[in-house]
C-alpha cells in the first residue's frame, strides 16, 4: 500500500470538492469554484475520519455574536487537528472552539451522497478500494 503523507491526502481532498459533494440543502448557498471549501467541512470531516482515525469536532460559526451554523474538522489519534476547509470563512465568521465527538453510528439522515461522492472521488485519487480499513498514521 502507498504511504500518504497529510500533505497528498488534503491536495487530493481538495481537487476532489464540486457541486455534487457542496449539500444540497446549505442554507441558501450554491457551490462557488472561488472559494471550494465552503460547505465541505461535514463531508470532508467524515473522509478525513475515514481515512486516519480519530474524533470528529464540532465548533460553532458566529456572525455578530449570533450563531449562523457548525463548523466540523478532525483530531487525529496523538492529538493533531485537521482542518481542510478552515479557510471558507469570511472576516465576519468566527469559528468557536470545537468539542470532540464519536462518529455517530446511525446512518446519516442529511448529506449522504455528497459524502458518498467525495469518498468514492477521494479513495480512487488515492489508490483505495473503499473499504472502510483506515490508512495507518506514523506517531
Amino acid at each position: 500500500m502507498a504511504t500518504w503523507t497529510l500533505a497528498d491526502i488534503e491536495r487530493v481532498i481538495r481537487s476532489s470538492w464540486g457541486p455534487d459533494t457542496f449539500p444540497s440543502d446549505a442554507r441558501n448557498l450554491v457551490w462557488d469554484p472561488s472559494n471550494p471549501g465552503r460547505g465541505q467541512c461535514g463531508v470532508t470531516a467524515l473522509v478525513v475520519h475515514d481515512l486516519l482515525g480519530g474524533d470528529l469536532v464540532r465548533g460553532e460559526v458566529h456572525v455578530d455574536g449570533e450563531r449562523v451554523d457548525f463548523h466540523w474538522w478532525n483530531l487525529l489519534p496523538g492529538g493533531v487537528e485537521v482542518d481542510l476547509t478552515r479557510d471558507q470563512f469570511g472576516p465576519e465568521e468566527i469559528v468557536t472552539a470545537g468539542v470532540a465527538l464519536a462518529r455517530p453510528t446511525t446512518p446519516m439522515k442529511r448529506g449522504r451522497q455528497e459524502y458518498e461522492a467525495l469518498r468514492r472521488r477521494v479513495f480512487e485519487a488515492l489508490g483505495r478500494d473503499g473499504s472502510l480499513q483506515r490508512l495507518e498514521t506514523s506517531a
